[in-house]
């Protein structure tokens, strides 16, 4: 079943909008879109952590080189292992032992499905908003 209500940007409370299994979440001053199966919500820089993970295990440097080229966003040191502690904290990524003093991360099967749920969100609410904006001729 779906529901609509009208989102307050000003309002710092919960509300839902809801669309299938799509939902926007406004808390607090910041809204986010997330799928209402999802166990975890995660950003746009665990997206595209996770997405260069799935190519392989990657160290540090190698993250940042793959992101960068992959999406022109480029991550300081404090940004990517800031997200990656997160990320291992929350079970999608686990740190591999240490090569030559580097240490590879790999996402783990949690983090493929996760991965995979937000980006079929993505890709849903991508299609949306480009034919809405085709509707109107933008």
């Amino acid at each position: 079943a779906s529901s609509t209500c009208t989102l307050n940007i000003g309002v710092p409370s919960c509300q839902r909008l809801t669309a299938g299994e799509l939902v926007l979440v406004k808390q607090e001053g910041t809204s986010r879109l997330r799928s209402s199966r999802a166990s975890t919500g995660i950003g746009y820089n665990s997206i595209l952590v996770l997405t260069s993970l799935i190519g392989g295990p990657k160290h540090g440097y190698a993250l940042i080189t793959d992101i960068e080229e992959m999406s022109g966003t480029r991550f300081g040191p404090g940004t990517l292992y800031g997200v990656l502690a997160r990320l291992e904290q929350e079970g999608l990524v686990e740190a591999l032992p240490e090569e030559d003093r580097r240490r590879p991360y790999r996402i783990t099967t949690q983090g493929a499905a996760v991965l995979r749920e937000r980006l079929e969100t993505l890709a849903a609410v991508a299609r949306i908003g480009l034919a809405r904006l085709a509707s109107e001729g933008m």
